[in-house]
Order: structure tokens, then C-alpha cells, then sequence
């Protein structure tokens, strides 16, 4: 518990008569005595701090009763008072303070209590709602002010026992009972008990109102701050030396009467308080302005007066009581720029107090509250500055080891991480030097963030990386000697050094992650690629190729033309591959690709000597037509590949030397007849021979000179047979007269007969489709000629009333028109429309 001096004490009356009530406003006192007199009195403040105390009126006859309680409405110039018994409403401006009305159904009445509310208006001025509530018995009255007098207001609320003091804030009653404080909603007239005036023995209760939403209630020595809904406002309650006798709110401070003194405290946990000594039994505080308290026993009077708010201000901030200081500030009448300024360099007096007393994350909160400069923040911690800078935050205090350090670096990541996201935002959506500055910061702020990952939680230094505005050379600098490798490479990623990173992974052999990398490069850094990809291919082919084929056909990738001269060079073991996939995967119809896969498959058969290998090349040159025949055909000799070879004459069209192969070389008719089969077409006058070629190769062997020296004995020979045979499988595909034309004149005629016959049912059955094809022909063409007549035939009157559906202008003389099935004409302008 700390002492400050907040209040100082002046003596201002001493009465003869036996003090009863209290009243203030503005720099008026008024005191009602058991007698019934009523003093009014002027009390100025004075040279020297001390105070004008006058005399303004009394009024000895004022009632023949004790006045029990007094309440002023300033708005209205209407005193309120308490005897004999019955509430009364006086003219607070005449001399004798003149009867103004009496509320007879008050009469019986113990207590009262007013609720003065101000409503603003559109206009700016505003209406003034006086309410009161009326304790007669075990009933509560309500009233509102209406042309100087109470109004009845509602029904009377019924009550369990006869209150002792009440309070009426918004639409709540806080009512005293001998024993326990309830609340009463006035909405629904719902009752609520709090909890007792007392722990051992019944008691008079003791309140008072702190705001419109909440109040001051004690319970023995203890005040307990609870708010119109009956919760809990403060947690922590304000413990007296002995019970308080009544009590007072001038904020930020309750003051408590108790029997032998006057206790200041503040409703919060630090607790600060002043005891004023001079004064005793005092039954009575009634606040009046801001800073200024009355107290009166049964005969004296005081003035509790708050000390200069700037004095306070420097006791309290040199005792480092900030949040004090902060509200008096908030309350003092200084301009409202001073007040902004004050309050900034209190709230950042606050923030380093909170950090020095390792309260990290509340300091963090008051430091982007207050917009503080990052940098200055960040300087709190000297470990996490540049070696070189030599800087240090001068009220950074010792520096933090152990516990402490890792939370106060929780604090400053959650700091730094909701300051950075508008700074990012900043960044990306301007281009000026406003935003230069926001760059640098984040660089700052980024590098930071990885510092202290690095010493907290090292699982959120990869995702800062990703995406980072980190200074390269210091965040280099520090992953290395953490020895953080992998996010090193992410931080040279990110920051396009790829050669400082391909190298790194290099030194470590990281093949998984050498291939990942180089794929995510684009083709503009093909040089790159091939040049790490080559230690990759070298240490592991086939694993070394997925830089090159783990895309699909439409990513960005590096220059397949290049890439293919890359391999051919360096790793011609993964050539064929690498192509396969180009051409199979990709479906790539480049004819550089498919040359060179051919070429592959011809180097490789070579080398293996293997059907399989063979097979692969004979199928490719069958399937695709993507190769260039001219250019293949140059690397298949006479002498090898003879299967090969025709495959390639036959797609340049040369049937003739590609069936010489089978027959005269080969010796294979089966392959010829199949080879005829696969290039015949009847609508093209280079293929629909084929089979004609095949029937003269039979029957004169030496037709067609062979493209090899070595031929074979089996078709060295005519061979009228096979030739016959071939003729009745394939009379449609064969053209008659040419065919029968290379037959030997010794053949019989009944030998032909099958084929003749059915080259004549083909014959005639071509004729009929000509003819029938003919006829429809003819038939369309005369349908077309009787609707163009019958078009043509149509007429259109258009004179000059006539006028467009379209514009709803007449037709001029020089105007296109535009006909529509329908029959609506319009201007040619018009048609669109």
C-alpha cells in the first residue's frame, strides 16, 4: 500500500447548532441542523489556498423539525429537503428559501433519493429528467419534476422492510436495508438480493453512487463495487482500518468516514491511499465540483480539496503510479492537447514500467496502443539487435535470461505479428516513399520475428521464410550460425539467391531436395538448372530426370530442344527416357523429338542386338507421324534395318521399293500382303496400286531392283499361284486391266473367272452408285431452281408511308432495305437491331 497526498483539509464553519443534513453545489454550501435551521453559504477559493467562507442566508424558521435531508437541483433552482417527516420542494433563489409544494403522499417518509439525468438533443441543447424515489415505510414512491412539481410515476414498489438508504441509477434501484443490500429493476419490478451489510452482526448500510452504472457498497470494513445489473464491477475490494460511516466519490478516489479519521483510496489493485487525521466523527462527505469534498461531524465543517492535478501528476509518476496519473489527467482541465501529450508520455512511461516489472504482454499491448516506434521496442531486447549496431534501448533495464527472456519474446512476437500485417498491406498497395519507409520497417520487424522464432518455436521459421521481407545479410548470418540449413535454402529461395542455395544443397547432397528446387525454377534460369541438375544426373539418373519431366505439358518449363542437347551431351543414358516422356507423356509433336527418338532406338538396337530393342524402333516408325521420313531414312544402309527402311519408303510413298524389301529381300510375303493392307487407300492415287505392285513384284521378280545384294531364293522366281491366290482374295482392291496385264498369256481363262467376276460386280456397282449419286444430284438442283423462282417471284410495295418497325422513320427513295421471312422490311441500318 502506497501513501500519496491527494487531498489537503481547510476548516471552514463550526456551528453551535447540531448539524443534520448536507448539501453543495457549485460554490454553494447548505447545512440543516436539528432545529430546523437552514444556512446557506458562499465558499470561494481564496488567496494563499485557503477559501472565502460567507454567510449568504439563513432561514431560522425553516422548519420546527430536524431537516433530515437535503438535495439541490441546480437546473431548476429547487431545493429538495427531508422534515418532520415529509419530502418538500423550495425556491432555492428567495431569501427564505420559500415553500414551493409539499408532496403530501410522502408524508411518513425516511428517506428520499433523486436521479438526474441530462438529454442531449439534435439541436445541441437538451432536456434535464429529475426523478425521485420516496422510502414511506416499506414502500418505495416514485415521482418525476414537471413544472416544479413531482408527478406521481408508476405504482409503489412494495418492500420486505424499511430501507435505509437508497440509490437510483438508469433503470436500477441499490437499496440499504438494516442488514443487506438488494437491487429492484424497474423494467419488471424484479427483486434481487446482493449479499449483507455485515458478516457477524446486523448493520446500517453504507453506499454510495460511483457512476450511472455503478456503485460503492461496504460490508464491515470492505467496499465492493457492483454495477446496476448487481455484477461484479472491480474484483479487488477496498479494505478500510474500521468500518466506514459514510462515504464519498470524487473520482478517480473514494473517500470513507470512519470514527477517528477520513480514508482516501482508489478502486484498483495498487491501492493507494491517504489518511486525513484532522478530522473526527465525521458523519457526513458530500462531493460538490471535481476536487472538492465536504465533510461535517455533528458541529464542524471541512473542505477536502484535491491537490494541483500537475502535482499529483509528478509525486505519483516519480512513485511510478501510472494508471493514476492517467486518469487524473483524463479529468483535469488542461487543453486537450496538452492532455493528449501528458497522456502519451505517461502511457509510455507505463510501457517500459510494465517491461521492467517483466508484465511483458501487457507492455507489448500499451506499446501499440501508443504506435511507439517497433525499432524502439525491439531495442528493449540487446540480443536481438545487429552485432554491430552497438545500440540498446536506455530503459531497457539488465537483460533477460532464461524464463523470463523466452516470455518476454512471446510478448514481442505477438507485438510484432499484429503490427506487420498492415505494414505488408501498406507495402503492396503504394509505391511511395511512405511505403519505402513501411519496407525497411518490415525488414526489421521480419528479421526479428526469425531471431526469436529461432530461440522460441522453431517450427515457424519455414513459414516466415516463405514468405519474408527479412535483411538478407544478418538473416544469413544468424541461420548459419544456428546451423539451419534447410531454412537458410528457403531464405535464399525467397530472396531469388538460387545459386546459394543450389550450392548449399550441393555441399549437403541433398538430391530429394536439389530436384524439388530446380523444378520450381522457371525457364528463364535454364542455365541453372542444367548446371546443378548435372551433379544430380550424375549421382542418380533416373532419379536426376524428374527435374526434367514432372510437369505437365502446359507448366512453365525449361526449353525441351535445349534440355535434349544438355542430356545428348552430358547424360545420354536417360536420353530415351527423357524422350519417351515427351513424346508419349506430353504428346509432344515436335519432329526434332521424334527424329531423335528414332535415332536412339537405332543406336541402341546397334549396341543390344536384341528383338526387344528392335521391335521398340520398328513400332515407333509405325506409329508416329511426327518423324521426318527424309531426314530417317538417311540412317538406315541397304545393307541393315531392310524391315525398317520399308516402313520409312512406304511413308514417302515409294510402295514400290518398300515391297521389294519384303519380296526380293526378305523373302516374307505375309509381311508384303500385311504392308498392303496398312497403306491401301482407294481415294489416293499413290496408295490404291499397292496391291497391283505386289501382284507384278510376284510375277517378275526383277521389276523392281532390290535395295540389298543379299536376296532370297524363295521369291527369286514367278510365282503364278500365289499371284492367282492373291488375285481372288483381293479383286476389289485390284484395278483389272493393269493387273491382268502383268498375267502370263498361257493362263488359262477359267483360272480368272472368280477374279474377273468380281472385278466386274465392283465395276458395275461403282456405275450404279455414280448414276444413283447423279440423279439425287439432279434432283436437289431442280428443287433449288423452283424456290428461287418462287422467291424471286415475291414482290414488296414500298411508298413513301411506309415507315421502318425498326426506327419508326419513313422510307426515302435512296434507302437499302432488308426483307425478313416474316415480310417486315426495315432498313438495312436497322437489321441488327
Amino acid at each position: 500500500m502506497v501513501n500519496h497526498e491527494a487531498y489537503e483539509i481547510y476548516p471552514l464553519i463550526s456551528l453551535s447548532s447540531q448539524v443534520e443534513s448536507v448539501a453543495a453545489y457549485d460554490d454553494n454550501l447548505l447545512i440543516g441542523t436539528r432545529q430546523g435551521f437552514l444556512f446557506m453559504y458562499n465558499v470561494e477559493s481564496g488567496t494563499e489556498e485557503k477559501y472565502n467562507v460567507q454567510l449568504m442566508r439563513l432561514n431560522k424558521s425553516f422548519s420546527k423539525k430536524a431537516i433530515s435531508q437535503l438535495e439541490v437541483v441546480p437546473d431548476y433552482q429547487l431545493l429538495i429537503c427531508l422534515t418532520d417527516n415529509i419530502v418538500q420542494v423550495h425556491d432555492i433563489n428567495s431569501i427564505n428559501f420559500n415553500l414551493i409544494t409539499q408532496i403530501q403522499r410522502t408524508r411518513g417518509a425516511t428517506y428520499f433519493t433523486l436521479n438526474i439525468r441530462r438529454e442531449k438533443s439534435l439541436t445541441g441543447g437538451g432536456a434535464v429528467l429529475v426523478r425521485m424515489a420516496v422510502v414511506v415505510k416499506r414502500k418505495l414512491q416514485l415521482y418525476y419534476l414537471k413544472n416544479n412539481e413531482f408527478m406521481q410515476l408508476g405504482e409503489d414498489i412494495n418492500l420486505s422492510e424499511v430501507p435505509r438508504s437508497v440509490i437510483w441509477s438508469q433503470e436500477s434501484l441499490c437499496i440499504g436495508y438494516k442488514g443487506e443490500y438488494a437491487l429492484v429493476e424497474l423494467t419488471d419490478n424484479k427483486h434481487s438480493e446482493l449479499f449483507p451489510t455485515s458478516g457477524s452482526r446486523s448493520s446500517d448500510p453504507c453506499m454510495v453512487k460511483v457512476s450511472e452504472r455503478a456503485y460503492a457498497l461496504c460490508r464491515d470494513s470492505q467496499t465492493v463495487f457492483v454495477n446496476v445489473k448487481g455484477e461484479t464491477e472491480i474484483t479487488t475490494a477496498l479494505r478500510w482500518s474500521d468500518v466506514p460511516l459514510a462515504l464519498a466519490w470524487d473520482e478517480p478516489y473514494v473517500l470513507a468516514a470512519l470514527p477517528d479519521k477520513v480514508e482516501v483510496k482508489t478502486p484498483d489493485a495498487a491501492g493507494l491511499t491517504q489518511t486525513l487525521s484532522e478530522m473526527t466523527k465525521v458523519r457526513f462527505l458530500v462531493s460538490c465540483n471535481q476536487g472538492r469534498v465536504y465533510a461535517a461531524n455533528l458541529s464542524q465543517v471541512w473542505a477536502i480539496t484535491s491537490v494541483n492535478i500537475a502535482k499529483q501528476r509528478k509525486l505519483l509518476l516519480d512513485s511510478k503510479q501510472f494508471q493514476l496519473a492517467l486518469k487524473l489527467t483524463a479529468i483535469s482541465d488542461e487543453c486537450e492537447d496538452d492532455k493528449r501529450e501528458k497522456v502519451h508520455h505517461i502511457q509510455t512511461l507505463l510501457a517500459y514500467d510494465l517491461f521492467s516489472n517483466k508484465q511483458f504482454h501487457e507492455s507489448m499491448k500499451e506499446f501499440q496502443k501508443l504506435k511507439t516506434d517497433p525499432y524502439d521496442v525491439i531495442r528493449l531486447f540487446p540480443e536481438l539487435l545487429p552485432h554491430q549496431s552497438g545500440e540498446n534501448n536506455p530503459l531497457a533495464g539488465p537483460p533477460l535470461v532464461g524464463k523470463d527472456l523466452e516470455t518476454g519474446l512471446l510478448a514481442l512476437i505477438d507485438y510484432l505479428t499484429d503490427i506487420r500485417h498492415p505494414l505488408k498491406l501498406e507495402v503492396a498497395n503504394n509505391n511511395d516513399a511512405k511505403s519505402k519507409t513501411a519496407l525497411h520497417l518490415l525488414q526489421i520487424i521480419d528479421t526479428t520475428l526469425l531471431k526469436c522464432y529461432l530461440q522460441t518455436n522453431d517450427a515457424l521459421v519455414a513459414p516466415l521464410l516463405r514468405l519474408n521481407y527479412c535483411h538478407l545479410s544478418e538473416a544469413e548470418k544468424v541461420l548459419r550460425k544456428m546451423g539451419r540449413h534447410n531454412e537458410l535454402v528457403i531464405l535464399y529461395q525467397t530472396k531469388g539467391q538460387h545459386r546459394k542455395a543450389l550450392e548449399l544443397l550441393k555441399s549437403e547432397k541433398a538430391i530429394e531436395r536439389t530436384i524439388k528446387y530446380l523444378q520450381h525454377l522457371g525457364p528463364d534460369q535454364v542455365g541453372l538448372i542444367l548446371e546443378f541438375a548435372n551433379w544430380v544426373l550424375t549421382e542418380a539418373p533416373e532419379e536426376g530426370l524428374r527435374i526434367f519431366i514432372e510437369y505437365n505439358p502446359d507448366d512453365e518449363q525449361p526449353p525441351k530442344p535445349r534440355v535434349l542437347d544438355f542430356l545428348l551431351r552430358s547424360h545420354p543414358s536417360v536420353v530415351i527416357p527423357y524422350l519417351e516422356h515427351v513424346v508419349h507423356v506430353w504428346k509432344d509433336t515436335n519432329p526434332l523429338f521424334h527424329n531423335a527418338l528414332v535415332h536412339q532406338y537405332r543406336e541402341r538396337s546397334m549396341q543390344e542386338q536384341t528383338d526387344v530393342s528392335r521391335r521398340l524402333l520398328l513400332e515407333f516408325l509405325e506409329k508416329s507421324q511426327n518423324y521426318i521420313a527424309e531426314s530417317v531414312l538417311a540412317q538406315f544402309p541397304n545393307e541393315g534395318f531392310l524391315e525398317e527402311r520399308a516402313v520409312i519408303l512406304g511413308r514417302l510413298g515409294r510402295h514400290d521399293e518398300s515391297l521389294a524389301i519384303y519380296i526380293r529381300v526378305l523373302g516374307d510375303i505375309e509381311k508384303a500382303l500385311k504392308y498392303c493392307e496398312k497403306v491401301y487407300d482407294a481415294n489416293n492415287s499413290k496408295c490404291k496400286g499397292v496391291y497391283v505392285s505386289l501382284i507384278k513384284q510376284i510375277l517378275d521378280p526383277d521389276s523392281c531392283p532390290p535395295p540389298s545384294s543379299i536376296l532370297s531364293p524363295k521369291t527369286a522366281t514367278p510365282d503364278v499361284e500365289l499371284a492367282l491366290k492373291i488375285m481372288d482374295e483381293h479383286a476389289t482392291q485390284l484395278d483389272p486391266i493393269e493387273t491382268l496385264s502383268y498375267l502370263p498369256e498361257n493362263v488359262p481363262i477359267g483360272r480368272i473367272q472368280s477374279f474377273l467376276l468380281k472385278a466386274l460386280h465392283k465395276s458395275i456397282s461403282e456405275r450404279r452408285r455414280a448414276q444413283l449419286l447423279k440423279g439425287l444430284l439432279y434432283a436437289e438442283h431442280l428443287q433449288c431452281q423452283e424456290l428461287r423462282f418462287r422467291l424471286q417471284a415475291q414482290k414488296v410495295l414500298i411508298t413513301e408511308l411506309n415507315v421502318c418497325p425498326v426506327c419508326k422513320k419513313r422510307f426515302g427513295n435512296q434507302s437499302a432495305l432488308v426483307r425478313y421471312p416474316n415480310g417486315d422490311v426495315v432498313h438495312y441500318s436497322c437489321q441488327d437491331k
